[in-house]
């Protein structure tokens, strides 16, 4: 009874809406507490500390800084302008150079929020004074921004690789295959879209000449060369993820400053103050669901669901279906960090119990988050489009993306039951 109790804690505290942070704690220190008495006040600090006293995570607050110091210089804009300029020959190509922007930004940035606003704030609007349907405009940002998720460098793969004990650099080259893919996806979809339905897309009159589309190379190829640099050093062994972190934020820093002088000292200020208070509650809510862990843990929890699932003559391929429309039900209402740090300590013994490698599953988790971030009501890339383009409804936003997510999931099942597409590029290297 004692489980059920705490989770039912833990529900309420949601619920009545206090901070995850402060309900994953108390729900954990009341199990702890339950569980061992007094020593409970004993080991909750040492689980917290535990969880942070790890140097991959140095990583995190690095490249959230190296996100944030490049979306203040003209990046964005110019990926966006980039991928028209080469892609105008295609029908609904500004949508398509939405996922290729976004994509590209995913690189050099690692929040999928970051990407929504940097190129939703520009490809919107160019969208949509071009005649392209609403639906179309805002479901290509708002699903495109989500690669960023799944592009290295990945803060959800830093968070997964430091709660489940793998190598953030394996998790790193391990996405990147699905991340092609599920752009590639997206964009055939929009092509398919448009061509079967011309009046969503109108076809572009503009003619770039070949000088114009390699000068639109001009003002992305230290962004460029800085993901090389980062992700070069991780892949060559020269760096760890935690190294290459600090070698980005110094790049993104030299860019804002030296190359488009777009940082003042206050703005210099304000990305400081974000990326600490970004990087503290991230910090803070995996410190205290290791709490909540660590009493799942110590009543056998995981054992216990592992040992129910495996002797209930259930497919393998039944549990797993179970387990991803668990994570995209959870998805719906529990922030991504949080869904790492509580549900990879209880599904991970699972997974390897049915024979899987916990770096398929990472892939397998952050392919889900991608849907998480463009599903209410917690998805947060909705009311980031929202906050950058005003002239779209919640309502409509929420709406447009729902085809799009039928793609993710497609995408999703498709490395679930293939998991070799996501395994064979980690083991080259």
């Amino acid at each position: 009874m004692d489980p059920i109790v705490v989770l039912l804690v833990l529900i309420v505290l949601i619920t009545v809406g206090a901070p995850i942070f402060l309900a994953l704690g108390l729900s954990g220190l009341l199990g702890l507490y339950m569980a061992r008495g007094s020593m409970a006040f004993f080991f909750a600090p040492s689980s917290l500390f535990g969880q942070l006293n790890a140097f991959e995570l140095i990583a995190l607050p690095l490249f959230i800084l190296m996100g944030s110091f490049l979306g203040a210089t003209p990046v964005g804009s110019s990926l966006f302008t980039a991928a028209v300029r080469w892609l105008n020959w295609l029908r609904g190509s500004l949508a398509i150079s939405s996922v290729g922007a976004s994509a590209m930004f995913g690189a050099v940035s690692g929040v999928s929020l970051a990407g929504v606003a940097a190129v939703g704030s520009i490809a919107v609007p160019q969208m949509l004074d071009r005649g392209y349907s609403r639906s179309l405009a805002a479901g290509s940002v708002v699903s495109a921004g989500a690669l960023a998720m799944l592009i290295p460098p990945s803060v959800p793969f830093i968070i997964y690789g430091s709660v489940a004990s793998v190598s953030v650099a394996d998790l790193f080259i391990g996405g990147i295959v699905p991340g092609i893919l599920l752009a590639l996806a997206l964009s055939v979809f929009i092509y398919v879209r448009v061509r079967l339905n011309p009046s969503e897309a109108p076809v572009s009159q503009e003619r770039f000449t070949w000088k114009q589309r390699w000068s639109s190379l001009a003002n992305i190829w230290h962004a460029a060369l800085l993901v090389f640099a980062v992700l070069g050093s991780i892949y060559s062994g020269l760096a760890t993820p935690s190294e290459a972190a600090g070698i980005g934020a110094l790049g993104a820093f030299l860019i804002a400053t030296i190359v488009f002088r777009s940082l003042s000292w206050a703005k210099f200020m304000e990305i400081v103050g974000t990326t600490a208070r970004i990087s503290g509650a991230i910090l803070l809510i995996m410190g205290c669901a290791k709490i909540f862990g660590d009493y799942l843990n110590m009543v056998r929890v995981p054992q216990l669901l592992t040992g129910a699932l495996i002797s209930s003559g259930l497919p393998t391929w039944a549990i797993l279906l179970a387990i991803m429309l668990l994570l995209i039900l959870l998805g719906m209402i529990v922030d991504a960090v949080s869904l790492i740090v509580v549900t990879t300590p209880v599904l991970l013994p699972l997974i390897t119990a049915l024979g899987y490698d916990p770096l398929w599953f990472g892939i397998i988790m952050v392919l889900n988050l991608e849907i998480a971030v463009v599903t209410p009501p917690v998805g947060l890339n909705l009311y980031a489009l929202r906050s950058v383009c005003p002239e779209l409804r919640v309502e409509e936003i929420i709406r447009s993306a729902l085809p799009f997510v039928i793609v993710q999931f497609l995408v999703l099942m498709l490395f679930v039951f293939v998991p070799s597409l996501s395994l064979w590029l980690p083991g080259l290297m």
